[in-house]
């Protein structure tokens, strides 16, 4: 399976509201709840009306489209970083998984991935 690493900075936040949000931005990952608005984007784009934030996030996606009958993907890859000690941080989209480490956590990621048979470009 196919790595992608991208070498944006990105932050996780919680906002007042989307009224600030570039949703033209080429990344940005948006979720509104009963209790919350939270968006993920590159540092660089984070609204000013952000109530909380948590800077130091890097990126890599599973770089295939993922038919919804897949299983365990995303829980292989959870489970192999978690047994070394990383947390993730995961966006699902329509097409396929977005899993984001801290920053300096992310080498040591790919590296582990890469020694298990993931490919990374």
């Amino acid at each position: 399976m196919y790595l992608k690493a991208f070498d944006i900075d990105f932050t996780v936040c919680r906002l007042k509201d989307a009224s600030e949000v570039d949703f033209d931005d080429e990344f940005c990952f948006f979720a509104k709840t009963d209790e919350e608005l939270s968006l993920v984007c590159p540092t660089e784009n984070v609204p000013e009306n952000t109530e909380k934030r948590e800077d130091g996030w890097k990126c890599f996606r599973i770089d295939a489209v993922l038919d919804f009958s897949l299983t365990g993907i995303l829980a292989d890859i959870s489970n192999l970083l978690a047994e070394n000690g990383i947390g993730i941080f995961a966006v699902s989209t329509y097409n396929t998984d977005y899993i984001f480490t801290k920053e300096e956590n992310f080498e040591i990621a790919l590296d582990l991935l890469g020694d298990h048979g993931y490919d990374l470009f």
